[in-house]
């Protein structure tokens, strides 16, 4: 039922258009998978972040809205607009369903955050060292 109605309400929202891939752009979701072997696709991403479960203990954190980092994964992952994802989030929040991802303030902050806190997953532009104690679970060049 969830999912049907995931899938519903993201159908309601017109895409954006992605924007050309250029290297600054370029994205890395990575997760404290404490060392297990995972990778994902962009569907199951976008999804994660959109509130589905995809079977896995994985909780996704983001950046606040105004982070360039932020706006880059919502083109190139989730293909809607900062207020079409606000907007769906305030539905999920007064239906009482589900919750946002949890916000960290900046890159530095989320990559210590995926360190400590082991199922997390983020996202980071690919162009920050990755710890070995992280897994890149997905990438956008």
């Amino acid at each position: 039922m969830m999912r049907t109605t995931l899938k519903y309400l993201l159908l309601m929202f017109t895409p954006v258009l992605l924007l050309p891939v250029q290297a600054e752009n370029s994205i890395r979701v990575v997760a404290n998978t404490e060392g297990k072997e995972l990778t994902l696709g962009r569907e199951q991403v976008r999804n994660l972040f959109m509130g589905a479960s995809l079977g896995y203990d994985l909780r996704p954190v983001a950046l606040p809205p105004k982070n360039r980092t932020r706006m880059i994964f919502n083109t190139q992952i989730i293909g809607l607009t900062e207020s079409r994802i606000q907007s769906y989030w305030a539905q999920m929040k007064f239906t009482g369903r589900m919750q946002p991802p949890r916000e960290i303030n900046d890159e530095p902050a989320l990559l210590d955050y995926l360190v400590a806190h082991p199922g997390s997953v983020g996202y980071l532009p690919a162009d920050i060292q990755i710890p070995d104690a992280l897994t890149v679970l997905y990438e956008v060049r």
